[in-house]
């Protein structure tokens, strides 16, 4: 998925979405579309999402179906439109609960006065206000309205409301009113929403601080023709990556093979082995790093003495000697002037008490635990789920994609490293 938007740029694209392409690139963000003229509006924002490398999804009020019909949403953003509560989830797997969890954002455009006054309730009488109830991911309210509604008391307490609690704002704008009226209330214009949601996941959580993360496989050659690998595709160390960037981090990447895009504004070190990686992340290391995160699935053993030549098949056994590969994240623990230091725990089984072991036996300040073998989650697949640890305290992430568990991992080290340098 994430290389296909990458390999679909084109050069018609306008340059506001050049601008914001990798900040939206893989970003998977929820559209609700509620009643109001201004719904005529909202397929070109999904397109122009879309040109900005998000993967979107529609939801719709049973007013807005009135303005827009379901087969053009499906049609712009070549996925189901959700439109009931109950109806279609059982086909789609996606029900309100999952859909709040798919998204990393949520934008709600046109929002009109009545979903506005919904949001405030705390209703969940339909799939988009139980959607909105239901989510941990920001969402931007994009108004569209009669300018006296806008301008209503009631409405203006409304938006304070929300905005008190974290929602987000885009528009209105002034102008011409289907109404005949003139003044504020118009949605913002669709060319603008792709900036806009880019912004939304920019912080200042790690500003300034320099981080290193490794990430993906490495290949550990037996000929020139095989290697000794794992199942790693490198996405969570991507993401982790992409998140650190949103934070304002200064990023470098040392990453084993992948079929991934680099993330733009980071410095990506390419590399194949294991014993490669470990001497990229430790050059690196003396130029000097705030923290360091040990994301790759690093072979632990190699051949001891590759093939310079293909291996013919003659026997029906082959035996081949295997040395250690160096241990990069006890390397780098054990750095005199060494970083905060998070590592990673790709289990089977005793997800916990290994993690533990680990954490303690390499004296990191961090472990992200997370369980393989399962096709729903880990290795080669888009979601993860972690139990992270560090001292005395214990975190669980829940299954999620794993840009988004990406961004709560992260907070998780900035909230500690800060309280470990104050």
């Amino acid at each position: 998925m994430v290389l296909g938007f990458f390999l679909g740029r084109r050069k018609s694209i306008k340059d506001i979405c050049w601008k914001f392409m990798d900040l939206l690139l893989s970003k998977r963000v929820l559209l609700i579309v509620t009643g109001g003229v201004a719904a005529y509006k909202s397929p070109e924002i999904v397109r122009k999402l879309r040109s900005a490398g998000a993967e979107v999804r529609v939801a719709m009020t049973s007013a807005a179906r009135e303005f827009v019909t379901e087969l053009t949403f499906q049609a712009v953003s070549g996925k189901e439109v959700y439109t009931s509560l109950f109806l279609g989830e059982a086909d789609s797997g996606m029900g309100h609960i999952e859909l709040a969890r798919w998204s990393d954002a949520i934008v709600v455009a046109p929002a009109s006065a009545d979903f506005i006054s919904q949001l405030v309730a705390g209703r969940a009488g339909d799939l988009a206000s139980t959607i909105c109830l239901a989510t941990s991911s920001k969402i931007l309210i994009a108004p569209a309205m009669n300018q006296q509604m806008w301008k209503s008391p009631a409405t203006q307490e409304n938006i304070r409301n929300l905005k008190d609690r974290g929602f987000l704002f885009h528009g209105p704008l002034s102008g011409d009113q289907a109404c005949g009226e003139v003044g504020p209330g118009r949605m913002a214009e669709p060319d603008s929403f792709a900036g806009v949601v880019a912004e939304m996941f920019k912080t200042n959580y790690l500003s300034g601080l320099k981080i290193l993360i490794t990430a993906g496989p490495t290949h550990e050659p037996i000929d020139p023709v095989r290697y000794i690998a794992n199942r790693s595709s490198g996405l969570m160390g991507y993401s982790i990556a992409a998140a650190a960037l949103e934070m304002n981090a200064n990023v470098t990447l040392v990453s084993g093979p992948t079929n991934l895009p680099p993330p733009s504004g980071a410095k990506v070190i390419q590399v194949s082995t294991a014993q490669e990686m470990y001497e990229a992340t430790l050059k690196e290391m003396d130029m000097g790093q705030d923290i360091f995160i040990g994301a790759a699935a690093v072979a632990d053993y190699t051949p001891e003495k590759p093939s310079k030549h293909k291996i013919k098949k003659r026997e029906n056994r082959l035996s081949m000697a295997m040395v250690a590969n160096p241990d990069i994240l006890l390397a780098v623990s054990k750095l005199a002037n060494r970083p905060f230091v998070v590592g990673f725990a790709a289990e089977t089984d005793n997800l916990e008490e290994n993690a533990l072991a680990k954490l303690n036996k390499k004296g990191l300040d961090m472990i992200a635990a997370n369980l393989v073998g399962k096709s729903d989650r880990g290795f080669s697949s888009e979601d993860n789920e972690l139990i992270v640890l560090s001292g005395q305290e214990k975190n669980h992430i829940r299954k999620s994609p794993k840009p988004k568990v990406a961004r709560s991992l992260l907070q998780l080290i900035a909230e500690k490293h800060s309280r470990c340098h104050t």
